[in-house]
């Protein structure tokens, strides 16, 4: 690596006055996977603290019986409320982030013809593999792959909707040829209905990144949830190191 501090300085869309999310990348996840990207090495020391309030975040928790656990593609579910290790995992790529899989236990139960993974088991082991396939598929940059993404494993609500529209009028991505991977997970609560997945991240610069993905059992399968303005709900912080993560990773 030779590039210099100042350049991924220049890079970085946070020193460009009046930047904003674009339309396309309010689909979620997409966003938190596009901006990482850019940042670079911190020896900054923020850590992972607690789950910020969830705010105004979409739809209520399902009543239906899929909320006992019953996944709709008929993964075993556990009564386990805790991840205190990392699972063995096998990882394959979507686009140039590797995912865990393991479709009988955790999921994807279900991949599509174009590769995309849905049905994930109701316990907190699901509740991971679910968080690290949605941000693997937002960063495919494939508009099929991040309509469905949008449309099948988003949260009912306004920001939902407005995720939608943007995804029907999204142009074919040409953001930076790079990579990020996962390379740490905390599962910081989980109940029957919600669990909220910390994962943490190592773009191709080597900085450290991490944020909460809040999710919600519904119908059958783990669904992210966002903002009613479509927005990520929790900030993405760089990290000083992984001290504060479990170790989890196919790269």
């Amino acid at each position: 690596m030779s590039e210099s501090t100042h350049s991924d300085t220049e890079r970085s869309p946070f020193t460009k006055p009046g930047f904003i999310i674009s339309a396309a990348l309010v689909i979620a996840l997409l966003a938190a996977v596009v901006v990482i990207f850019f940042l670079p090495k911190t020896d900054g020391t923020a850590q992972p603290g607690p789950v910020p309030s969830h705010g105004s975040a979409s739809a209520a928790p399902t009543t239906s019986a899929d909320a006992a656990g019953k996944s709709v593609c008929g993964l075993p579910s556990t009564p386990d409320t805790a991840l205190g290790s990392a699972p063995k995992s096998t990882w394959t790529l979507i686009g140039k982030m590797a995912a865990p899989t393991d479709p009988k236990t955790f999921g994807p139960g279900v991949t599509d013809g174009d590769g995309f993974r849905s049905c994930f088991a109701h316990s907190p082991t699901g509740a991971l593999y679910a968080a690290a396939n949605i941000v693997a598929l937002g960063s495919a940059k494939s508009q099929p792959l991040n309509a469905k993404l949008t449309d099948r494993l988003l949260v009912h609500g306004p920001g939902r909707d407005i995720a939608m529209k943007d995804a029907a009028t999204m142009a074919p991505s040409t953001g930076a040829d790079t990579t990020v991977q996962i390379r740490g997970f905390v599962v910081k609560s989980y109940i029957s209905a919600e669990a909220d997945v910390d994962l943490a991240f190592e773009t191709k610069n080597g900085a450290l990144v991490h944020t909460v993905l809040p999710l919600r059992w519904i119908d059958g399968d783990w669904k992210a949830k966002v903002s009613d303005d479509g927005q990520l709900i929790n900030d993405i912080t760089q990290l000083s190191d992984l001290s504060a993560f479990i170790a989890w990773s196919g790269v």
